[in-house]
């Protein structure tokens, strides 16, 4: 395909298109290709302007064959990944198709910037774990490979495995074969579901068109496949959590004058004439307005970012969660949580953190190792030594100084989701997925 194929695309916005927009992120070990998959799909789809294309031709760390492109370098920008040529940081990449509009995060492979995939992974729909078909010809995949899907498995993300260079094992059904069943036997460990597609990204074998050189293979393409996952829309009936961001006063001291309350609705739906309840104290007001960026309206459902105004004043802060009446029920100061460390330094008994859970924040601490995850055996429950290292997989059980909403992730992902910071050194040691709460009046003070 020639440069000059590739003027501007027509912009198109995802409103426009009836797949909506879908969220995914890249994933696997150092080296699968993620980079170049990435480009490959802005190649072929338009979405990388001539003039980049020409920029990347004349790069000086350009790795292509004579008269090819380094897709790779319509990623990673930064100086040191393009010298090294790794992915360290998480890049955002935007293309459309006819059908849809997706946003790419491209999360790097290395074991040191698992956290960089944690977050990348945070906010997406799906995850397409990448698997380099030459290392992985006998059908063992790498433990990062596995750390990868496990994490995806956790936040409750759609998962498919991309099989990359294949070209290099001569677009070998057998070894497609094998590799297919290791991915099967992971899926089953972690309980959950992987498509899977054979692909050479470099060249764009089932990438976005589909290959001549594997006549064997008659499932979708990548982008098929990406096309027509469906969205992780909230949930039908899923309950309201409002998480405030910030206390609006306005108006001084005039007639008009008033105090609202804005943030984004991450799950459910408010109505003007709702009562509502605030979780951390148990108070209740009807909401009198809704308001945003466009005008007042009389409801608004998840993704909205809104100010709402109540009936009656009462104490709301930054960081309290607004909900339906019984919210306050949901909170707990024991709960149970599976945890991807992300800290150089290792979990130590009795040691406090900052739990923050969207806007709110309280302290921290783990109390117990339940079991740890094993990478190397399709992450088995294996006991724990009694020690969290960087990158580990476990359960958890913990207790907070003040009570949180103790919502599961797979139900409710904005307030299920929380991490732990470091007080001493301000760094995120770990992500902590929300299962479970755990009914004890003992721990109802903060005593440890």
């Amino acid at each position: 395909m020639a440069l000059g194929d590739h003027s501007a695309r027509e912009a198109v916005t995802g409103a426009e298109r009836d797949g909506g927009v879908l969220r995914f992120v890249t994933a696997g070990s150092v080296d699968d290709g993620k980079s170049t998959l990435i480009g490959r799909l802005l190649f072929d789809s338009k979405a990388l302007l001539r003039d980049q294309a020409e920029a990347i031709a004349r790069s000086r760390h350009a790795r292509a064959d004579e008269g090819e492109l380094d897709l790779a370098l319509a990623v990673d920008g930064l100086e040191a990944e393009r010298e090294q040529g790794i992915t360290i940081d998480v890049a955002y990449r935007y293309f459309a198709t006819p059908r849809r509009t997706f946003i790419i995060a491209d999360a790097p492979g290395h074991e040191q910037y698992t956290r960089n995939m944690v977050t990348g992974a945070s906010t997406a729909d799906l995850v397409v774990v990448l698997v380099d078909a030459y290392r992985a010809r006998s059908g063992q995949l790498l433990a990062q490979t596995r750390r990868h899907a496990a994490i995806a498995a956790l936040m409750g993300l759609d998962i498919v495995v991309a099989v990359n260079k294949i070209d290099l094992v001569d677009f070998s059904e057998t070894v497609f074969a094998a590799i297919s069943a290791s991915v099967d036997r992971l899926a089953r460990a972690l309980g959950v579901t992987a498509r899977i597609v054979p692909i050479a990204a470099k060249a764009g074998d089932n990438v976005v068109d589909r290959s001549t050189r594997m006549p064997w293979w008659t499932g979708p393409t990548l982008l098929e496949l990406l096309e027509t996952t469906p969205l992780r829309a909230a949930k039908a009936g899923a309950a309201l959590r409002f998480p405030v961001q910030r206390v609006v006063r306005a108006g001084g001291s005039t007639r008009e004058a008033y105090r609202g309350y804005a943030g984004r609705v991450e799950s459910g739906l408010v109505a003007v004439g709702d009562e509502i309840e605030v979780a951390s104290s148990g108070a209740r007001a009807i909401v009198a307005g809704i308001s945003t960026f466009d005008g007042p309206r009389t409801h608004a459902g998840a993704g909205r970012s809104i100010t709402v105004t109540l009936d009656r004043e009462i104490d709301i802060s930054r960081g309290d969660v607004l909900g339906p009446p019984g919210i306050r029920d949901a909170t707990a100061v024991r709960l149970i949580a599976d945890v991807c460390w992300l800290s150089d330094a290792p979990w130590a008994k009795g040691r406090r953190y900052i739990l923050k859970q969207g806007t709110a924040k309280t302290g921290a601490v783990v109390t117990d190792i339940l079991f740890r995850r094993d990478p190397a055996a399709d992450l088995q429950e294996v006991a724990s030594p009694g020690a969290l290292a960087m990158n580990d997989l476990a359960r958890v059980r913990l207790t907070v100084q003040k009570p949180i909403l103790a919502d599961a992730y797979e139900d409710l992902p904005a307030t299920g989701g929380a991490i732990l910071i470091d007080p001493y050194t301000h760094q995120t040691a770990a992500a902590l997925f929300l299962r479970s709460a755990e009914q004890d009046e003992s721990a109802s003070e903060w005593s440890i």
